[in-house]
């Protein structure tokens, strides 16, 4: 007997069960919609663009492997955005679609101390890449706020996409239930709204208006709440009242809750209760893919060709938002210049973004680990690599180690967080230090500096 789509569906997502965790079904396989099942092709619509791409890259070999074993015959799973979803402008994520003859409820009315969302951070528009996983959860959260992952705590370096992921969840909420009253602040607004509540005596305002009249709480750079005694017991007496009405927390730091100075424990609890995920920097085919997505959205097919995207991929590894700044510096120098673009007039115009040795024409190198960071400094400076790890702090060690965590920094990029726990735990404001003090002898210590050179050098021939 040949089955319909529907019921192939329903077998497969059964059978999917052995492979993939029950939760990911839930995310993103249930919200689906079979279409049709002809010549050995199930067509399985999505509710938006996000979600077909992370199915097809996820999931679409073990569901075709499943739906062949269900059908008896060889089938593939292909997925589509949903025709009523592929008319809907992007900019039209808060307004529902209209319906003939039925009149709109007016707008929720915009919290005056909310900042607003940017139009481009949304799903759709969030490059999928092994650094940056978490995707999948922020979609959970969107798709039920309040019933997992609550709060939902980002934390990774600047640039990387925590706050397009934050305000990705805000737009799609507001896009499932346009009634959602959203607030979105970064934690200076916060410590600033309370400071001026204080001295105004306007207090029961402020709380009105954060604690009663938000049903998604978004706020940025949590970590400037450090140390501020006063403002850190407003949010947390403002964080039990929301999460205990059952409304989703989201949260974005450049570190996470246990690594921020000066937090109450109490908070650093709190900022823990759901889920803490971090956003690492992107791999080399993960900033191809957000410059080629780049030059998607803003129609430079033609303009700038994909060889001179893998340079500045190659080239520059920092974050996102430097990636793209290096398309509109190199757009404006081919203007200015009234030249095509090419890997030369790139080379040119972003001299001041590549290191030494950056060259995508240059052989392929492959960075050391941390581990031969600490390996190659510890025997130039006459210690060893446990040594660096320890938790002694005798000179003979302690400048080495700064050394090593320097290097980890500049070659490596990796997170603080990361090199402090690669050299016995430290934390955060260790590193930071240690870079410091480095890049300040650097610039007034010749010897110092011809020593640093030739550790790097030898690190970047292995």
């Amino acid at each position: 007997m040949t089955l319909n789509a529907k019921d192939l569906w329903k077998r497969v997502l059964e059978g999917a069960k052995r492979d993939i965790p029950e939760a990911m079904i839930h995310t993103w396989l249930l919200p689906t919609v079979p279409l049709s099942f002809e010549g050995g092709t199930l067509v399985v619509s999505t509710p938006d663009d996000f979600a077909k791409r992370w199915n097809e890259e996820k999931y679409a070999v073990a569901l075709t492997g499943v739906a062949t074993e269900a059908a008896g015959e060889n089938v593939s799973v292909v997925f589509e955005v949903a025709a009523e979803r592929q008319k809907r402008p992007q900019m039209d994520l808060f307004v529902p679609a209209a319906t003939p003859g039925v009149q709109q409820a007016p707008a929720a009315p915009t919290n005056p101390s909310a900042q607003p969302l940017n139009p481009r951070y949304v799903f759709d528009t969030f490059v999928i890449g092994k650094s940056n996983e978490l995707a999948a959860a922020a979609h959970a959260v969107a798709t039920a706020p309040g019933k997992q992952y609550n709060p939902f705590f980002i934390y990774g370096p600047t640039g990387l996409g925590k706050t397009h992921l934050m305000q990705a969840i805000a737009h799609e909420v507001s896009a499932r239930n346009p009634g959602t009253r959203v607030l979105y602040v970064g934690a200076e607004q916060f410590i600033n709204e309370v400071i001026e509540g204080i001295h105004g005596r306007t207090m029961a305002d402020l709380r009105k208006r954060y604690r009663n009249d938000v049903d998604l709480f978004l706020v940025d750079d949590v970590h400037f709440l450090e140390g501020k005694e006063a403002t850190q017991e407003e949010f947390f007496h403002t964080f039990n009242a929301i999460y205990e009405g059952g409304k989703q927390i989201v949260l974005t730091s450049d570190r996470p809750p246990k690594e921020i100075p000066g937090l109450e424990a109490r908070l650093v609890s709190r900022f823990e209760w759901g889920m803490v995920a971090d956003v690492k920097q992107p791999d080399l085919e993960h900033r191809i893919a957000i410059l080629r997505k780049k030059q998607e959205q803003d129609h430079l097919e033609t303009t700038i060709p994909d060889d001179v995207l893998r340079f500045i991929a190659e080239s520059v590894r920092s974050n996102v938002r430097e990636l793209e700044g290096c398309i509109i510096k190199l757009l404006l120098y081919a203007s200015l210049r009234h030249k095509e673009i090419s890997i030369e007039l790139a080379r040119e115009a972003l001299a001041d973004k590549l290191r030494p040795g950056d060259d995508a024409d240059a052989k392929h190198r492959t960075l050391p680990t941390i581990e031969k960071v600490q390996e190659v400094v510890a025997r130039r400076w006459g210690v060893t690599p446990e040594g660096l790890r320890s938790k002694a702090r005798i000179k003979t060690l302690t400048v080495p180690r700064q050394i090593a965590m320097f290097l980890a920094r500049e070659l490596l990029q990796m997170q603080l967080v990361e090199i402090g726990q690669a050299f016995g735990g430290r934390d955060h404001s260790t590193v930071i230090h240690s870079v410091d003090k480095v890049q300040s002898q650097l610039g007034r210590d010749r010897q110092f500096r011809e020593r640093v050179d030739s550790a790097r050098q030898e690190l970047l021939t292995v």
